[in-house]
């Protein structure tokens, strides 16, 4: 990416839902799996694709992991003007954590730009 990257207003990120579920495969060493539903809407004048992506998650046993990519799940979603793209992923922890980043994007007229992934928790409820 470059230096230059700035937010437009208008390219919007919600976090849609957090599940924990337990009956997905997880490590020994990271056994609370959690899924999660974003939203990526894209309310600015201009058509953005979707290039790569930085996740930073704080778990709560102290450790930062930050996992990068290009896409998201595989794709390199386009957005015109009004479009959403909405997809649902997993993150497997330790003992719960917090999780936020940014989505790294592309104008038409190649201008990189980002869109804010809002922090959310990862908590593992009492009965697991």
């Amino acid at each position: 990416m470059t230096p230059s990257v700035r937010q437009i207003e208008g390219l919007t990120v919600r976090v849609d839902d957090v599940i924990y579920m337990p009956s997905l495969e997880a490590p020994s060493e990271r056994p609370h799996p959690f899924v999660y539903f974003i939203s990526i809407r894209n309310d600015s004048p201009q058509t953005i694709t979707i290039r790569g992506r930085k996740w930073i998650v704080r778990e709560k046993n102290g450790e930062t992991i930050v996992v990068e990519g290009e896409g998201v799940v595989g794709q390199t979603p386009v957005l015109a003007p009004g479009e959403r793209f909405s997809y649902n992923s997993y993150h497997v922890t330790h003992s719960g954590a917090v999780a936020e980043g940014a989505y790294f994007c592309q104008t038409e007229d190649g201008e990189w730009v980002l869109a804010r992934i809002p922090e959310f928790r990862l908590e593992v409820p009492a009965w697991a």
